[in-house]
């Protein structure tokens, strides 16, 4: 069920990634500058590449016992909450121009990391239980 939820979850993430670069490359296009522009696609990128994190961890649900259910699990909640902080700001920043949000860009990093470093522990739990 975990799993299910998190696929929906990162089709959605996706399709906003889509949407959002095509609407900035398209749509925005006239209206902001280059620099804006850059601040959007690395806010897409990072939220594009995250998706498939989240993909990944659900598929690896499937695969794992209860132990590495929940890391695989916990990582995909740090990669959500880390788009939505990391790219969210960016996005935000982008198109108001309200220099205080960049400060929660980095809490959104920081949880891309620790969301990985959940994968390495989940992957690793899952080693113990196949030997």
């Amino acid at each position: 069920m975990r799993s299910q939820f998190l696929l929906m979850i990162a089709a959605m993430i996706g399709a906003k990634s889509v949407a959002i670069g095509a609407f900035a490359a398209h749509g925005l296009k006239s209206i902001l500058g280059a620099y804006q522009l850059a601040i959007i696609d690395t806010g897409v990128q990072y939220q594009f590449w995250h998706t498939f994190a989240i993909i990944a961890c659900a598929i690896l649900m499937l695969q794992a016992r209860a132990q590495g259910q929940k890391y695989f699990f916990i990582a995909a909640i740090c990669f959500i909450i880390g788009i939505f902080c990391f790219s969210g700001s960016l996005y935000t920043l982008a198109l108001t121009d309200i220099r205080w949000i960049a400060f929660i860009t980095p809490v959104g990093g920081t949880l891309f990391v620790v969301g990985w470093i959940v994968f390495a522990v989940a992957a690793w739990k899952m080693r113990e239980v196949s030997k």
